[in-house]
């Protein structure tokens, strides 16, 4: 009996209607992995959806869509179970459409091996060329182009050859060095999971043999330094302290030291803890607790790495980015990155450029749209560990998410860190912000006001800061159009223009804030996310968010500026409340219509907020 080779995810990915679905409905059948019921089914699926004539359909095995069957295409990533006397599969059948490239991704992310089909009618495509980057960008190592429908082509050696030139000529490009070339037929099974008499000239293994045979990336990975992602900080008792999660790279035994990144605190681990019992030796794959010999200060997000070989450590980074959401990547917006088990916030600072993925062509970008693909310059808030996904595809990949909606929006990948992450650091000063707001005996804080153009933002803010200078309060405002006369004058009112003006504002009320004062922000800051942001990178109680919410036709009754007639006119472009969004604040410290309060009720009630908040005093 052969020994099981474990378990190969692989993918299919080609050009629409290149056969992907015939493929694998023909490895399921063949495989018997199929049910009674489930043949029954395909035999009425194929009369009703088929294409095939009296024959079964094997591609309606995997297009579970009903858009699918109708239109005969792949839309979403369909993953299918399978298993022979050697090994187990999972297989995933990703769409081939451009508009699709985010499923395809998703698809790969976890694939040891995959399957780029090519119809040997039409030869290499733009597609295939598109899916082979793909695949190359996600670092999948095993690649197989596999020329279907050589039926079609009178199981031709020369136009197999002829392809197979193509695809190498290409793949030198990019730099895929290895891959298989197998012809086969998914229709009539030639080459798929037995060579096949047809093409006697073909001296290769069939494609159900190359997948029994190949290595996995778990095999790979436990060549590589040890990792542990600390997952959850295990304290079943009082006398026991372990730290659990799966291993993501190499092997590690007791006794043997490891260092605590990125604190870089070392030690010696102590057991390896199951619960079956003690291991001797733990690899990659396996989901474990290490207790250590030292007490050290250790979190869920931390890396446990082997000190010989550790985990670099960074807080800026160079990286390849696929955004998958409608609403575009905007540099300076803060997003949520989580890497293994941690999860942190970061902005991307810079778009190096965007690849276009059927020309390979980098061209300038200042936003990233859906299914694009970018070279991205990345901050994190804190430093964290990696490897370059090019060295350890589990600790260097990463998902991006919304802050608001928690949703998945891209995934990246960590190419190396930047120079000056380690060369610049904070510098700590004798004088505290503490210590300057008790100079000056008071609390510091930002009066962040946000609304329509015409709300009377300006108007409340200047009313307040002499209000408040009065009382002899240390305060300075900060008011959208004189920024823009200065410090951000270099900025339009695009979406990416108007977030990077929202954080520069946020990051000078910061240093204010240090400097112990009150501050007050006069903008319009249309975006929940960038208010967010400036909220973030302050401590609890000091973003103060005020709402000036009046009616859209109010705002434009006022219109003191005539902005609102330009927008209309079509003369001012990205105007806010016309053309371009306000999202407002969902639940502001204070909310205030200043169509039904004058300014000075207005300023009054802010006043009133400060006192019972105890910011200034009372009286």
């Amino acid at each position: 009996m052969s020994q099981s080779l474990g378990m190969l995810r692989f993918l299919t990915c080609g050009s629409v209607d290149d056969g992907k679905s015939t493929l694998i409905g023909r490895l399921l059948y063949e495989s018997k992995a199929l049910f009674e019921d489930q043949l029954a089914a395909l035999e009425k699926d194929s009369r009703r959806w088929g294409t095939q004539g009296e024959n079964l359909d094997f591609a309606l095995l995997v297009d579970g869509l009903a858009a699918e069957r109708e239109q005969g295409i792949t839309i979403d990533v369909a993953y299918r179970f399978f298993a022979t006397a050697r090994r187990k599969f999972i297989v995933a059948d990703t769409p081939g459409h451009e508009q699709y490239t985010r499923n395809m991704v998703t698809g790969a992310s976890t694939a040891d091996a995959a399957i780029v089909l090519v119809d040997a009618r039409k030869g290499v495509l733009t597609q295939t060329r598109r899916h082979s980057f793909l695949v190359s960008l996600i670092g999948i190592r095993n690649l197989v182009i596999a020329v279907n429908k050589m039926d079609l082509v009178d199981y031709s050696e020369e136009r197999f050859r002829e392809i197979e030139r193509d695809y190498a000529e290409f793949a030198a490009k990019i730099g895929l060095k290895d891959h298989e070339c197998i012809p086969l037929s998914a229709l009539k099974g030639d080459n798929v999971m037995r060579s096949s008499g047809a093409m006697p000239w073909y001296r290769g293994q069939a494609l159900l043999e190359y997948l029994e045979t190949v290595e996995v990336d778990e095999d790979h990975a436990r060549t590589l330094p040890f990792r542990l992602p600390v997952q959850w900080v295990n304290r079943a008792n009082m006398d026991f302290r372990g730290f659990a999660g799966t291993i993501a790279s190499g092997r590690v035994r007791p006794g043997d030291r490891i260092r605590v990144q990125p604190s870089g605190r070392e030690s010696r681990v102590a057991r390896i803890v199951t619960r079956e019992g003690d291991l001797p030796v733990a690899v990659a794959g396996q989901s474990i607790t290490l207790t250590l010999e030292d007490e050290i200060d250790i979190s869920r997000g931390d890396m446990l790495s082997g000190v010989a070989q550790p985990a670099e450590v960074a807080n800026q980074f160079q990286a390849t980015v696929v955004w998958m959401h409608d609403q575009p990547l905007l540099p300076g917006r803060s997003y949520l990155i989580k890497i293994g088990t941690q999860t942190v916030s970061a902005a991307f600072t810079e778009i190096r450029h965007e690849i276009n993925v059927n020309t390979l062509e980098r061209t300038a970008a200042k936003t990233l749209n859906l299914n694009a693909i970018g070279i991205c310059n990345l901050n994190t808030d804190r430093a964290i560990a990696f490897d370059p996904y090019a060295e350890n595809r589990e600790t260097g990949g990463f998902i991006v998410i919304d802050r608001l909606s928690c949703h998945t929006v891209g995934a990246g990948l960590l190419n190396f860190a930047l120079r000056r992450a380690s060369n610049i650091h904070l510098q700590p000063t004798e004088v505290t912000k503490t210590a300057r707001a008790a100079l000056k005996g008071q609390k510091p804080c930002v009066l962040w006001f946000t609304g329509l153009s015409g709300a009377g933002k300006s108007t409340v803010a200047d009313l307040l800061e002499t209000r408040l200078h009065g009382l002899g309060i240390h305060t300075y405002l900060l008011d959208g159009d004189n920024l823009r006369h200065g410090l951000n004058k270099d900025l339009g009112f695009i979406p990416v223009d108007r977030v990077e003006n929202i954080r520069r504002v946020a990051e000078v009320s910061k240093l204010m804030i240090d400097a112990g004062l009150i501050v007050l922000t006069a903008f319009i800051s249309p975006y929940r996310s960038e208010r967010e942001l400036a909220r973030g990178l302050l401590e609890d109680g000091e973003f103060i968010e005020i709402h000036l919410d009046i009616p859209l036709e109010v705002a434009e009754a006022r219109d003191p500026k005539g902005l609102y007639r330009k927008a209309r006119r079509g003369e001012l472009k990205n105007f806010t409340g016309i053309d371009a969004p306000y999202e407002a604040p969902e639940a502001p410290a204070l909310r205030l219509d200043t169509s039904k309060v004058s300014i000075e009720e207005a300023a009054e009630a802010v006043l009133e907020l400060l006192r019972s908040r105890g910011l200034i005093p009372e009286g």
